[in-house]
């Protein structure tokens, strides 16, 4: 049995996250203290919920909490992959990309993910119990929303322009949908409002150096096992705009001989996610 180590995105966040990794993790946290140019650890720790929203602090936090928790486990994981920023600490944790440099990486992509939000104004939608197929043919006929998150079977996330947003899910009731609901987001994520950001973070991908993974990934664009450092590059690239295809990441893994998820960072959605994706047993476990 093979165990994949899957690591959450955005929005798992909570005030006192990471604070019990100080004491084993001390350089590394003050090293990201340094790297970001002010006291993240003092916001994860003692800040309230609203101080760990902004997305400059998020992503990062997030990060930093999933990476070093990754680092303190004896078992070494046969395949990962993450959900949206969590690709990043998977690429951490496969050893493709050092703690510093990944934490640069997140840095700027969350800095120049801001920028987009505060430019054009974005929302996303969970749509539930609707097929994918009629999910797509609507947000298809709809200029400025498209398909963002494929998380689970009977959950998608749709993302763009807030009136977009808000007539998709209007059209979506009407053809089925259980529900459609807008979610408390600052932007349009996986969608092509974050376009924008497309040229810094790939100048900070290229400059950056990739080492083949000890494990394979299996990475949100494509949802299969990579290894060669240039297509994970070029992958995490197109992840800005593309979406997440989680359900299709998790059935390859399983198909690959994945037998037990850890979700290693903040909170439990992916394990969740696992228990509706999977259509045989698989041991799930979380590690917060």
């Amino acid at each position: 049995m093979k165990t994949a180590y899957i690591f959450p995105g955005q929005g798992s966040q909570f005030p006192g996250m990471a604070k019990d990794l100080y004491e084993p993790h001390k350089a590394l946290m003050e090293r990201a203290n340094e790297i970001l140019g002010f006291r993240i650890t003092d916001i994860m720790f003692d800040g309230t919920a609203d101080d760990l929203k902004a997305t400059r602090v998020t992503q990062p936090a997030i990060f930093i909490h999933s990476t070093l928790l990754a680092m303190s486990q004896k078992e070494q994981p046969d395949m990962v992959a993450g959900h949206s920023l969590g690709e990043f600490s998977a690429l951490v944790a496969a050893g493709a990309l050092s703690f510093e440099d990944g934490l640069r990486l997140v840095a700027t992509r969350a800095s120049e993910m801001q920028k987009c939000c505060e430019k054009v104004p974005g929302t996303m939608a969970a749509i539930i119990k609707l097929d994918d197929e009629t999910i797509e043919k609507v947000c298809a006929g709809i200029p400025g929303v498209v398909p963002a998150n494929y998380n689970s079977p009977g959950q998608v996330v749709i993302s763009g322009e807030i009136e977009a947003v808000e007539s998709a899910c209007a059209q979506l009731k009407e053809a089925g949908a259980k529900r459609a609901l807008v979610l408390p987001v600052s932007g349009a994520f996986h969608s092509p409002l974050m376009e924008p950001a497309r040229a810094a973070l790939a100048q900070a991908i290229e400059a950056t150096p990739f080492q083949a993974p000890r494990c394979p990934i299996y990475q949100n664009v494509t949802a299969l096992p990579t290894t060669d450092p240039a297509q994970i590059k070029a992958n995490v690239l197109k992840q800005l705009t593309s979406p997440v295809r989680w359900t299709k990441t998790v059935q390859n893994m399983i198909a690959d001989g994945a037998g037990k998820f850890v979700e290693i960072g903040p909170g439990t959605v992916l394990q969740g996610l696992v228990s509706r994706i999977a259509t045989e047993p698989v041991i799930i476990e979380g590690i917060q």
